[in-house]
This record gives structure tokens, C-alpha cells and sequence, in this order.
């Protein structure tokens, strides 16, 4: 059965990143944008990632231009955008399409795993992926990176790692 351990990215700036390298770990994986009304979210998850990533927390941005062309730029206009506005410091993939039949075979496993209802509406959908590789949550765009329950759902997940 597969899990989300059992997937892997290109990079913005190059190389794979292999959700297997953070088996043990909870990873908040969103897609994201930076031409989105919802962009600010950089923030919120920039703030997760320092709060809780010296806990085990990763926060992996998968930029798209799935919904609404919001994300036009070139991998190296991405990288300078989400480090100049947000100081973003948490790793990104390249861009990738995260809906539909030509999505990353991520969002095509999370689909199924969760149904239609758990797939990507908008810009900035959240899965959290338990230390195991399970779906430890799905939270949908509006759902501010700080809001009550994906900070207890985090917070869960942190202490069942390593266990």
C-alpha cells in the first residue's frame, strides 16, 4: 500500500526531494502561489515552519498554476519571490500540476486516498502528512497555516513522531 513516503519532487532550485527523507517527521505539504489572493499564507507557514520545525515539522510549498495562471513565473522568479516578500525558508518543489489527470503523482495518491473532497479547489490546500506517510489532515485553502486545528493537528503529529 502506498504512502506518502513513497513520492518524490524536483526541486525549485534543482535536485529531488524525496518525501522518504522525512519519514519520522510530519510534513504540511500546500500547494501554493504568488499571485493568489491568498498568497499572505507564505507568512503563516514561514511562522509554522520556525515554530516547529526544530520539533521534526516540515513545510514543503508545491508552487502551481493550476487555479486562476497565479503562479506565471519561472522556478527562479518563484525562489526569489518567496524569499524577498516572506522570507520563506522551508523547501520547495518545482512547479508542478496538483489537479486533474496530469497531476504529481502526490496529489493523484491523495485523491484517492481521500476522494474528491480531499483534492485541491484553490491555491494553498494543506495535507498533513503523519511520521508514517499517512494523511494526518487535509485543510482547505481558507484555512488560515495557523489556524486552531492544523496547529493541533501538527502539534499531535509531532508527538507521535519518532514514537
Amino acid at each position: 500500500m502506498a504512502n506518502a513516503h513513497d513520492f518524490t519532487f524536483s526541486g525549485l532550485t534543482g535536485g529531488e526531494i524525496r518525501l522518504s527523507d522525512f519519514a519520522g517527521k510530519p510534513v504540511l505539504v500546500v500547494n501554493t502561489a504568488s499571485a493568489c489572493g491568498l498568497t499572505p499564507q507564505y507568512e503563516g507557514l514561514e511562522a509554522l515552519y520556525r515554530k516547529y520545525g526544530g520539533k521534526g515539522l516540515v513545510v514543503l510549498g508545491v508552487p502551481s498554476n493550476d487555479f486562476g495562471a497565479q503562479e506565471p513565473g519561472t522556478e527562479a522568479e518563484i525562489k526569489t519571490f518567496c524569499e524577498s516578500r516572506f522570507a520563506v525558508d522551508f523547501p520547495m518543489t518545482a512547479k508542478q500540476v496538483v489537479s486533474g489527470h496530469g497531476a504529481h503523482p502526490f496529489y493523484r495518491w491523495a485523491a484517492v486516498e481521500l476522494g474528491e473532497a480531499g483534492t485541491p479547489k484553490w491555491n494553498f490546500h494543506k495535507y498533513l502528512i503523519a511520521p508514517d506517510g499517512s494523511i494526518a489532515g487535509n485543510f482547505g485553502s481558507r484555512t488560515a497555516p495557523e489556524a486552531p486545528e492544523i496547529v493541533a493537528a501538527i502539534e499531535a503529529a509531532l508527538a507521535t513522531a519518532g514514537a
